[in-house]
């Protein structure tokens, strides 16, 4: 049986709004928006690769908070996991580095106004129903 990867994903909150980012690639991804993530590294704690994507992908010092409740399959053999998150404070705002061209902050009447990719479509909605972060 091949063994799971976990791609973790975070919610990033600041001041009650949910930050979305727009992919730049790979091609078939594009265009569309998701919450900032990646891989874990074999031995790395979700958590762990949280705060390591979040700098690589973002520039920022951010912390995670809670798991939010559920898993979404990706392609085999990796399986999405996603946090609610925060910038710890002074941490740099975040900057499209890599993969991703553009960022949003988003009310929680704006989730449904970008076209998520459809792993993060059931991860926000989880996310919807819960008390909004006010960080």
């Amino acid at each position: 049986m091949t063994q799971r990867i976990v791609v973790v994903g975070a919610a990033l909150f600041d001041g009650g709004l949910l930050l979305a980012a727009r992919r730049s690639a790979p091609p078939e991804l594009s265009g569309r928006w998701e919450l900032p993530g990646g891989k874990t590294e074999p031995g790395e704690s979700p958590e762990a690769a949280l705060v390591r994507e979040l700098r690589e992908e973002l520039g920022v010092d951010a912390e995670a908070v809670e798991r939010v409740p559920g898993e979404w399959p990706l392609r085999a053999p990796y399986v999405l996991h996603v946090w609610t998150a925060r910038l710890r404070p002074g941490s740099a705002r975040p900057e499209p580095l890599q993969d991703h061209d553009e960022l949003r902050w988003l009310t929680p009447g704006e989730l449904w106004d970008v076209d998520w990719l459809d792993q993060d479509v059931e991860a926000v909605r989880r996310i919807a129903t819960r008390p909004t972060p006010v960080y």
